[in-house]
């Protein structure tokens, strides 16, 4: 699982590693954790400016005391555990810098989303399409957070999240992928990565909401 993700994180295709939406301040902060189900155990962290694949980082935590590390230290933890460090313009590419300056004109905070090509099929399409968020048609919008479930061959569960969160965020702003029962969660039921506008995941405990009604489910058919 860890592996899969590491490859997501390296596209920049995906919001999260290379590739992850940009800070008011043209930076990158990622964040990132995973959970294992039948022994609850966790690890996340959060304000990551220089860790090549932060989901590597929260496995390591996982396996220290803490479930949870943040901004300096966590950076810190990563250079103790010899996790691989390179500088944050390795994270930043040109098509987040466009989207960047969109929110910024927009006076937006958005959702990661690619700007159709000119002149393509796919570009007439989006901007015909009536429904609009932040002033730009909904179709552009994409939800690359990314997430990672698996089951092992003795139904074992397990999920992983890693992002670089929402377009022109406040410095500091921490979403729900590394929340534990927010926008990551597994038990001995099921496994759950969301994706979408963290505060409003945050605020219904999304993850573990899904997982409380698989486990009811089962419940009332025994």
């Amino acid at each position: 699982m860890t592996e899969n993700t590491l490859e997501l994180e390296t596209d920049p295709l995906f919001n999260s590693g290379r590739g992850s939406a940009l800070t008011e301040n043209g930076t990158v902060e990622m964040e990132a954790s995973i959970m294992d189900g039948p022994k609850r155990r966790c690890g996340a962290v959060f304000g990551l400016t220089t860790v090549k694949n932060p989901v590597s980082l929260a496995r390591l935590v996982e396996k220290s005391p803490h479930s949870y590390l943040g901004f300096l230290g966590a950076e810190e933890f990563a250079k103790k555990q010899g996790v691989e460090m390179v500088d944050n313009e390795y994270f930043i590419t040109q098509d987040n810098v466009g989207m960047l300056k969109l929110a910024k004109e927009a006076y937006s905070i958005l959702f990661d989303y690619r700007i159709p090509a000119v002149g393509s099929c796919g570009a007439g399409a989006a901007m015909d399409n009536p429904l609009q968020m932040n002033g730009l048609p909904i179709s552009v919008y994409a939800p690359e957070t990314v997430g990672c479930v698996v089951v092992d061959k003795e139904g074992r569960c397990a999920t992983a999240t890693s992002t670089g969160g929402l377009m022109n965020k406040m410095i500091g702003r921490i979403g729900d992928s590394p929340l534990i029962g927010s926008g990551t969660y597994a038990s001995e039921l099921c496994m759950v990565s969301c994706t979408g506008e963290g505060e409003a995941i945050i605020r219904s405990t999304l993850a573990r909401e899904v997982s409380v009604v698989m486990e009811y489910k089962v419940f009332l058919k025994k």
